[in-house]
């Protein structure tokens, strides 16, 4: 007795919590191919992904098309059953008109013969030529007719990175509030020293420094705008987003969404999440944090002090005066 054979049968459902665009990247970077094929699999027909297979390899692929996002499951693939060479049980048994079977091709239902009733092929050469198919394109099922839904030409086995690879300089990849926070404050004391030394030189050579703080300008900018999109990113956003910062008052708002709103759970259209935090990156968004408590504080402490002073000052010359005019 052969071992069953299983096939992988998707129809378009997803598993909970996943987005269609976020499923379709998903199998798009697992299989290969091209978006077209991977849109075709979500008709909501029942799509073979992947034929006669042992148990154990159908299991496998299932654990990785779900953790992709598709619901799949496992059927028995009767079809990779038919063999040309009949069993010795089979031979000592004559068939009788009572048997039935099932076309290959069509699937019509009917009583045991060399050839289908319906559509009229000659069922073992049929089945010789699918398993001449199969062998020259083992990758992908073969099928009876051409079909709009050909399998990706790639093996599953492969799966999805846990944390995507971190770039700055960059407008692809994720990264989180606490990193987007502390990268960009980051930006900001590299931008500042570099001021510094800029307004430092034109101070003795105004030219110079001029020169010098034009790329350092394009330089601040051009990062803050990458590491802002990844940022968007993480929240399933589009980079394009960026642009309502500039827009009075909304953009404000938008900019304090950037900070608070937590990202994507899991992989998104952008990519796998963003790998835990440094410590390093910690540091520097306690810091952005801290930078404009202080400088409230400091907007608080320095009048009230510059006040003190003043009354300190009329209350001094009051005590002296009588003596100024004796």
């Amino acid at each position: 007795m052969t071992e069953a054979r299983y096939k992988i049968v998707f129809d378009g459902k997803l598993m909970p919590e996943m987005t269609l665009d976020t499923v379709k990247d998903n199998l798009a970077r697992l299989f290969k191919s091209d978006q077209s094929k991977i849109d075709a699999l979500f008709t909501g027909s029942p799509v073979a992904l992947k034929r006669d297979l042992a148990e154990a390899e159908a299991d496998k692929y299932m654990a990785v098309l779900q953790n992709a996002g598709a619901q799949v499951r496992k059927e028995q693939d009767l079809a990779a059953g038919l063999s040309l060479v009949a069993h010795d049980d089979e031979r000592e048994q004559a068939p009788t008109s009572s048997e039935q079977m099932s076309c290959p091709k069509c699937g019509q239902q009917q009583a045991k013969a060399a050839e289908c009733a319906s559509c009229g092929i000659i069922i073992e050469k049929y089945v010789a030529r699918q398993a001449q198919l199969a062998e020259s394109t083992p990758v992908v099922a073969a099928t009876a007719t051409a079909s709009p839904y050909s399998t990706p030409k790639a093996e599953v086995g492969e799966t999805l990175p846990e944390y995507g690879e971190l770039k700055v300089f960059s407008i692809n990849g994720r990264i989180g509030r606490v990193r987007y926070l502390g990268w960009y404050m980051g930006v900001m004391l590299l931008a500042m020293l570099g001021y510094g030394i800029a307004a430092g030189i034109m101070a003795v050579a105004p030219i110079i420094g001029g020169i010098l703080m034009i790329p350092l300008v394009i330089a601040t900018v051009v990062v803050s705008i990458q590491v802002g999109v990844q940022r968007l990113h993480d929240l399933g956003w589009s980079g394009w987003l960026l642009l309502i910062n500039i827009i009075p008052v909304v953009g404000s708002v938008f900019a304090l969404l950037m900070l608070v709103v937590p990202g994507s759970q899991g992989a998104n259209r952008y990519g796998p999440p963003p790998p835990p935090n440094s410590t390093g990156v910690v540091v520097l968004a306690w810091s952005g944090l801290l930078v404009p408590i202080l400088a409230i504080l400091a907007a608080i402490a320095i009048p009230a002090y510059q006040d003190y002073t003043d009354r300190a000052l009329e209350t001094q010359q009051q005590q002296y005066a009588p003596a100024d005019e004796e």
